[in-house]
C-alpha cells in the first residue's frame, strides 16, 4: 500500500530557487575581471606624461676620439733606388806572347800608362838571330826566283821551276814576317790606356808564352751594375740620368747605359749598367755606390709609416675621417724617405687619422680632434 501522505515522491513537488547573494558574487567577479584587464591595457592605449616613452639609456658608448692631421698631395718626383758595385771600364791582363829572359823592366805597379806604352822587354838575342837568319833566306828566294823567270823568258828553264822558286820565295818571306813578330812579342805593352794594377816581373825572370804578367784597370769611365727587379724595369730606360753616392763619400751624375733584356735565372732581375765619368781616377772601383734613377712624377702625400695599415682585403692604406666617419683609402708607396714615405691613392686634400686608427674600422663614426689637442697635457684637478 502506497503511502500518499508523503509529497516528496510527485515530480513537481522537488524545486530549487535561485540564491541571489551567489547571483551577485558573480557579477561583482566579473567587474573585478573587467577592471583589472582595462587597467593593465591602459598603458598600451593611453599614453602618459612622457611624450617619449623611450628612455635612453645612460651607458651607450660615445664615438671613438681620433687625432686628424691634415694633408694635402704635392708634385713629386718619383726615383728607383737601388746598391750596386763600382767597376772599371776595362780590365785586362797582360801576358807574355813570348818566351825568354826579361831583360828590363820600364814601368812600375800602379803607374798610369798610355795605349802601346812598353812596360816591358825580353831578351832579343835569339830573336834577332832568327830574323836576320829568315831574312837571308828570303833573299836567297828571291834570287832563285829570279834567275828562274829571266830563264824561263830565254826559253830555257820550265814553268815548273819557276812555280817552284816562286813557292820558296813565299814561304821564306812567312818565315821573315813570323821573325819580326817574335821580336815585337818581346815588349810586353799596354793594350789601353790605363793604371798598372799588378805587375810581377823581375830583371832577368824567364817567362814562358802565355804566361800573365800583369794586370791594367781603365777607370774611366766607371760603370756601376744594378739589380733591377721585374716591377721596376718598364720605368728604367737607357739615356736616363742617374745620381750615384759612392760609399767614400764622393758623389757623380752618370747616365743609364745599358739595360739587360734577361733576367737572372736565380733572382729575377735584371741587370742594369749606369755610366760615370771619372777623369781623373779618384773614384777607385771595386766600392759600393747607391744609385738614385728619377723615373716620373706624380700627385702624392708625405706620412708617417706609422699611420699605414692593412685593410679587410690585406691591401695597405691609411684611415682618414669624411663627414665624421672613418674612410679606408688603399695607397701605393712611390717614394722612401728617412723621415717618411710618398704614397698615391688618396684624395688631394684629406684628413688623415694619426692616433686612434687601430681602434676604429672604415664606415665607423668618429669624432675627429686635430693632432695638435691630443698631444697637450690633460689639466691636473686638484
Amino acid at each position: 500500500m502506497t503511502d500518499t501522505s508523503d509529497d516528496t515522491s510527485r515530480p513537481d513537488a522537488l524545486r530549487f530557487r535561485d540564491d541571489p547573494g551567489a547571483r551577485r558574487s558573480t557579477w561583482i567577479a566579473g567587474l573585478i575581471l573587467v577592471a583589472v584587464v582595462a587597467w593593465m591595457g591602459s598603458g598600451l592605449v593611453l599614453p602618459g606624461n612622457d611624450p617619449d616613452p623611450v628612455v635612453a639609456r645612460a651607458d651607450a658608448p660615445a664615438p671613438t676620439a681620433v687625432a686628424v692631421r691634415p694633408s694635402v698631395a704635392d708634385d713629386v718626383t718619383l726615383t728607383f733606388r737601388a746598391e750596386g758595385q763600382a767597376q772599371p771600364d776595362r780590365d785586362t791582363a797582360l801576358l807574355a806572347e813570348a818566351s825568354g829572359d826579361v831583360a828590363e823592366v820600364l814601368v812600375d805597379k800602379g803607374r798610369d800608362v798610355e795605349r802601346d806604352q812598353v812596360i816591358a822587354r825580353l831578351s832579343t838575342t835569339r830573336l834577332e838571330a832568327d830574323l836576320r837568319r829568315a831574312e837571308g833566306e828570303a833573299e836567297r828566294a828571291q834570287r832563285e826566283f829570279d834567275n828562274a823567270s829571266q830563264l824561263l823568258d830565254r826559253g830555257v828553264a820550265t814553268v815548273d821551276r819557276v812555280t817552284d822558286a816562286r813557292t820558296a820565295l813565299t814561304a821564306a818571306e812567312a818565315q821573315v814576317a813570323a821573325a819580326r813578330e817574335a821580336l815585337d812579342a818581346a815588349r810586353i805593352t799596354a793594350p789601353f790606356a790605363g793604371r798598372v794594377e799588378t805587375l810581377s816581373l823581375d830583371a832577368g825572370e824567364f817567362v814562358q808564352a802565355g804566361t800573365q804578367v800583369g794586370r791594367i784597370v781603365d777607370n774611366s769611365p766607371l760603370t756601376v751594375a744594378i739589380q733591377v727587379p721585374q716591377q721596376a724595369l718598364q720605368r728604367i730606360e737607357s739615356g736616363q740620368p742617374a745620381a750615384v753616392s759612392f760609399i767614400t763619400g764622393e758623389t757623380a751624375e752618370g747616365e743609364v747605359a745599358f739595360v739587360g733584356t734577361a733576367a737572372a735565372s736565380e733572382t729575377r732581375t735584371f741587370l742594369v749598367e749606369i755610366e760615370v765619368p771619372n777623369r781623373d781616377g779618384a773614384i777607385r772601383a771595386g766600392i759600393s755606390a747607391e744609385v738614385t734613377i728619377p723615373t716620373g712624377r706624380a700627385r702624392a702625400h708625405f706620412i708617417s709609416p706609422s699611420i699605414v695599415s692593412l685593410g679587410p682585403e690585406g691591401r695597405i692604406g691609411v684611415k682618414a675621417v669624411e663627414d665624421g666617419r672613418v674612410a679606408f683609402y688603399p695607397v701605393e708607396v712611390v717614394r722612401a724617405e728617412i723621415e717618411g714615405i710618398f704614397v698615391t691613392g688618396l684624395p688631394d686634400a684629406v684628413d688623415l687619422i694619426t692616433v686612434g686608427q687601430g681602434f676604429v674600422r672604415d664606415g665607423e663614426a668618429v669624432t675627429p680632434q686635430p693632432e695638435t689637442d691630443l698631444a697637450e697635457p690633460a689639466e691636473v684637478v686638484e
